[in-house]
Order: C-alpha cells, then sequence, then structure tokens
C-alpha cells in the first residue's frame, strides 16, 4: 500500500503551531494597552491613534515561506517580493484597513545584488498596484545560517482605518451568505507539502503537466493574488473578510466567525484549481489533509447579508456562492459537505 502523505510528513506540525500562538497570545496581553483593539488571532493587529478621529493603524508581518526553496532552485526571484506585499496587503485588508507603507527584510548567506535587485522590483511594483509606500527595510549578509542559494524574504506592513469601518465579522449572522474569489495557485502556503511530494529539483519543477497547461514551477510560482483593489469599493455591502492562508479553509474562515456559528461550505460550487489535484493524486494526500493545508481554490471570503449576494457576484464576475452561516454548538468551526473541521482537527 502506498503512503499517503500528510503536512507532518513534511515537517509542519499544524498541532505545535497552535500551541506556540497560544503562548505568544499569552505574552502578548501581558504588554496590553487600551489603545490596543485585536492582537494575535486575527489576521491583522490593531492600534487605535489617541486623539486622531478615531484612526485605527492595522499591522502585519509575515514571509512566503518554502516558496523560496522554489525559486531558489529555478533562479527565478522577480515574482517574491510580489507574493510578500500581496499576502500581507490581504491580510491587513481583512478588517477594512487601505496600506499605507511597506519594509521588507532580506538574509541570505551572501547577498548577490541581482537578486536582491529581482526581489526589490517584485516588491516596488506589488506596493504601487494598491498605493503602498516602500519605505525601507534590512538587508543581513547571515554566512552559516543560510548556505547556497537559500534565503528569507520577511515583510511588514501598517495600514489604517476609521474605528467605525472596522471589518471583524461581528455582525455575521445565520443565513448570510459566504461568497468565495478564486486563488492564482497555492499562493504562499502549503509548500513544505508541495516539495516533498515534487522535490525541488529543477528537473521535476521543469516537468510539463498538460492539466496545468505549463510547468509544474511556472504553475507553483504563481503569484499570490491581491483582493484590495477588487474589493475596497465593496466593504459597506460586506460583514466579514477571511483571507485564506496558511491552514486554509478550516483554519481561516473560523478567525471571523461570531461564537455559535459555523461556515458551511459545499465544495461543488467552487472550481478547485488544477494544481491542487495533481498534489493529490502525486502525493496520494487525504481530501481532509488538502483542505487542511491548502486554499484549494479559494484565496479570499466574503460574508455578505443574503439580500447583497446579487449585487456582490454582479461587481465580482469571479466570485462564487460557496455556501451560508449556520448555527452551532461549542467552538466555531467550518462544515464542508456535511462533515465538519475544527481548526486544527477533524471533528
Amino acid at each position: 500500500m502506498t503512503m499517503k502523505e500528510t503536512y507532518a510528513q513534511a515537517g509542519v506540525n499544524t498541532d505545535m503551531a497552535a500551541k506556540v500562538k497560544q503562548l505568544i497570545g499569552g505574552y502578548a496581553r501581558t504588554t496590553a494597552r487600551p489603545e490596543v483593539l485585536s492582537g494575535v488571532g486575527f489576521f491583522g493587529g490593531m492600534f487605535e491613534l489617541q486623539g486622531d478621529g478615531g484612526t485605527v493603524l492595522v499591522s502585519s508581518v509575515d514571509g512566503v515561506g518554502t516558496k523560496l526553496k522554489i525559486a531558489a532552485a529555478l533562479d527565478r526571484h522577480d515574482t517574491m517580493g510580489i507574493d510578500l506585499v500581496n499576502h500581507c496587503v490581504n491580510d491587513i485588508f481583512t478588517s477594512g484597513a487601505e496600506p499605507l507603507f511597506f519594509l521588507d527584510y532580506i538574509a541570505m548567506g551572501k547577498l548577490v545584488p541581482e537578486r536582491v535587485e529581482a526581489i526589490v522590483k517584485g516588491l516596488a511594483r506589488a506596493c504601487r498596484e494598491v498605493g503602498c509606500a516602500l519605505i525601507g527595510g534590512e538587508t543581513a549578509e547571515m554566512p552559516g545560517i543560510y548556505t547556497g542559494n537559500d534565503y528569507d524574504l520577511v515583510g511588514f506592513i501598517v495600514g489604517r482605518v476609521a474605528k467605525e469601518k472596522i471589518i471583524m465579522g461581528k455582525a455575521i449572522a445565520p443565513g448570510d451568505a459566504i461568497l468565495g474569489l478564486p486563488s492564482s495557485g497555492l499562493h504562499t502556503n502549503g509548500y513544505s507539502l508541495a516539495r516533498r511530494v515534487f522535490g525541488e529539483l529543477p528537473g521535476a519543477l521543469n516537468t510539463y503537466y498538460p492539466e496545468l497547461g505549463r510547468s509544474l514551477g511556472e504553475a507553483l510560482l504563481e503569484p499570490h493574488r491581491c483582493y484590495f483593489n477588487q474589493l475596497r469599493g465593496l466593504l459597506p455591502f460586506v460583514k466579514g473578510l477571511a483571507h485564506i492562508t496558511g491552514g486554509g479553509l478550516i483554519g481561516n474562515l473560523p478567525r471571523i466567525l461570531p461564537q455559535g456559528m459555523a461556515a458551511h461550505l459545499h465544495s461543488d460550487k467552487w472550481t478547485v484549481s488544477p494544481v491542487f489535484r495533481l498534489i493529490q493524486k502525486q502525493g496520494n494526500i487525504e481530501l481532509a489533509e488538502m483542505f487542511h493545508v491548502f486554499n484549494m481554490g479559494i484565496g479570499m471570503v466574503v460574508v455578505c447579508a443574503s439580500e447583497n449576494v446579487g449585487g456582490l457576484s454582479q461587481a465580482l464576475p469571479e466570485a462564487r456562492t460557496i455556501g451560508e452561516i449556520i448555527k452551532q454548538t461549542g467552538e466555531a468551526r467550518v462544515i464542508i459537505d456535511g462533515t465538519g473541521y475544527h481548526r486544527d482537527k477533524v471533528a
């Protein structure tokens, strides 16, 4: 019998990650100030500026993850900066915030100017597209920490939103509709499992797959989509936004659900991207594991009142109504095709 691949076998322990986040959250609460409106757990940290008419700063920090290994294997780095900015913009935008400025951190074993330039070129391009200023950053040369072509890339973003316009899902109620906007692929999550399935040698990554219409490497390096420009004018009709990153729909939708609510999704209502079908088939991966690791074709979820579905669908032709909000008891969870999932385990 062929062994079924899992994220844990690829070296990523999601249960341990959840425990670490709880630990960090505990320490963060010991530093709480009255200006802090959200901390560890939501997509962006919120800090209210006192005496500034209700302006709230929203910040986030993230990395590209092991997608960098694919970029290094193919020596193509121009999309890494785009990935980083778009991921961070999407995170703070879930609260309704517009991006203000961005900083980056690039660490390599040996600084390669051409590689750094390609990364920063992508950062600048993505920042321009959302009106965000790239105001600085840091480069570090760290031999002994990073070897060969390995490097790390981290981004820090700050945005703003008026306090009365913050979106955190508090108004979500049973009967609300769940709309999904398509992803462009893996975005910036799940690459440790994808690499375990396919490896990271150029020969494997340059293999052409008819179902993808391109090489595997091209599909895996497809940039993370940004949803800011699509959705910014539609926020008055939105009750909640969930950026589907690490943990997939199962791990991210509960972050915006009030107590006593569940997201009931129907997988036949959207198209699962071919790249996920390929990963599942080649790795002999359980469907439940796929939903725990990957976005499965949905990059951003929009929750709205049922009467607003028509207007939002007209404004967002790519959007699909993929489910609805229902009542439930206990911890917030996601139900996909009748099977319930908590954030870190199958119910």
